[in-house]
């Protein structure tokens, strides 16, 4: 259920909201909640942690062409007159600038997306534990195992004079981290998963967890690969990475209205092969991004990306749709109360295609499977990108070798990449346990994901 907090706050939220109005042509409220339960168990730690990650209000207001915030830890017994002497809106800013004002429908609803298998913290560590003891009886060469588990519980209200919102939405996030040594030779790898239930997601996390070590041993012995180009296959999770990377901070609308993206001079425009779709949205998969409305009190929505190759829109917050005149679509996101609102992807991800993975591996007289998404980083106006996998796998005339790579950096042109995908494998997955700044930044939760890709890359 909503945040016991946050619900008593309505009232005061709403009185506040007709009392700036005297003033203010728009205003609204949004109140934020977040909690972390965090419980790890790791060859040297144990630890269970209930962190208060948030809890605080914004207050927006709009006159004569400007919009200002206030925030602040709570709202019961706020004056409006101590926001109005805090906001100074008709000195903060200068004339010479102006936007319009935000159009809303009227809206009212109560959203909730619970743990539906909420588990005793000892059983959580237990299961965690088991998992850790197994792997060090498996191989003596691990020499630690680091099981965490996270479950962030979401809770927001939105109120303005056409909407009241609420929505409450759990995700939890298990990692695993296995590091093995041979001699001075010390390699690791990681698995993550996230559900909206406990029970799940530990359920995947158990029977990742062979897998898991498997891997990080194989790594002792990967040589790193010779720099050129190759026919590459993306797993779900590197897919995920491209998709993020590639056209993810690229079609983020406020950098439209900076001028900061090469994007929007492409819309209407071949941008990938034309067998490539490519989404973002909370409403677009279940998955750490997904929540039922935006920091601007707008509804999670899923927005076609790239249809068929040709790049169709961005993804955009409300202000920003508004000064370029498009619709929002769900993307206006906020570090915390403390922080302003940008554009952000949330869960951004390539569609499924027609083919069958066991073919696209066939398919391949000389080149990898890349797999298991580390990190990345692309520019936005040059469209030059570059994505790092934590290993490949070796592929001869369309059979695994037994050969790994690692670690293994996609680089180039995002047009090319794109355009190179000639195979499109019919099955989706959406991963979603990291985190993504916006430039050095304003972190918030995402996921990325896809199918399995065939492509031509630079890799070094």
């Amino acid at each position: 259920m909503l945040n016991q907090f946050l619900k008593s706050r309505i009232a005061s939220a709403k009185k506040l909201v007709k009392e700036l109005q005297k003033d203010y042509d728009y205003v609204s409220v949004l109140g934020t909640v977040v909690n972390n339960k965090i419980i790890t168990v790791s060859t040297h730690i144990h630890s269970i942690d209930d962190v208060d990650a948030e809890c605080g209000f914004v207050i927006k207001v709009y006159k004569n062409g400007h919009y200002s915030e206030y925030s602040c830890n709570d709202i019961e017994g706020l004056k409006a007159s101590e926001v109005r002497k805090a906001i100074r809106l008709d000195k903060a800013v200068s004339d010479d600038y102006q936007v319009k004002m935000l159009q809303e429908n009227e809206h009212v609803q109560d959203y909730l997306r619970e743990d539906s298998s909420s588990l005793p913290d000892k059983e959580i560590m237990k299961i965690l534990e088991e998992t850790k003891n197994e792997l060090h009886a498996t191989d003596e060469r691990v020499i630690n195992v680091v099981s965490r588990y996270t479950k962030r519980q979401t809770s927001n209200i939105f109120v303005s004079a056409k909407k009241c919102l609420t929505q409450k939405y759990d995700w939890i996030n298990v990692i695993l981290l296995t590091v093995v040594r041979d001699g001075s030779n010390i390699k690791s790898n990681y698995e993550a998963e996230g559900e909206a239930d406990s029970l799940t997601a530990l359920y995947k996390f158990r029977e990742h967890a062979p897998a898991v070590l498997d891997i990080a041993v194989r790594m002792l012995k990967a040589k790193p690969v010779k720099p050129g180009k190759y026919t590459i296959i993306t797993d779900p999770s590197i897919s995920g990475l491209i998709a993020h990377e590639a056209f993810g901070h690229g079609v983020e609308m406020d950098m439209f209205v900076k001028n900061r993206a090469k994007a929007v001079d492409y819309i209407g425009e071949y941008v990938a092969s034309p067998i490539v779709n490519m989404y973002d949205g909370a409403a677009g998969c279940l998955s750490a991004a997904s929540y039922f409305f935006d920091d601007d009190g707008v509804e999670a929505h899923r927005t076609h990306i790239i249809k068929d190759g040709i790049l169709q829109t961005g993804i955009s917050d409300s202000l920003s749709a508004m000064e370029l005149g498009t619709e929002p679509t769900g993307n206006g996101r906020r570090e915390s109360y403390q922080r302003k609102v940008y554009t952000r992807m949330t869960n951004t991800y390539f569609a499924t295609g027609k083919d069958r993975y066991e073919d696209m591996i066939k398919s391949v007289k000389k080149g990898y499977l890349l797999c298991q998404t580390n990190n990345g980083m692309e520019d936005p106006k040059n469209w030059q990108i570059q994505c790092t996998a934590s290993y490949g796998l070796e592929i001869r005339n369309g059979e695994f070798t037994g050969k790994m790579i690692a670690p293994v950096v996609i680089s180039g042109y995002v047009i090319d990449l794109l355009k190179s995908i000639s195979m499109v494998s019919d099955e989706l997955t959406v991963h979603g346990s990291g985190m993504c700044g916006k430039g050095h930044k304003e972190w918030v939760y995402v996921a990325d994901g896809g199918p399995y890709l065939k492509a031509e890359a630079k890799l070094g």
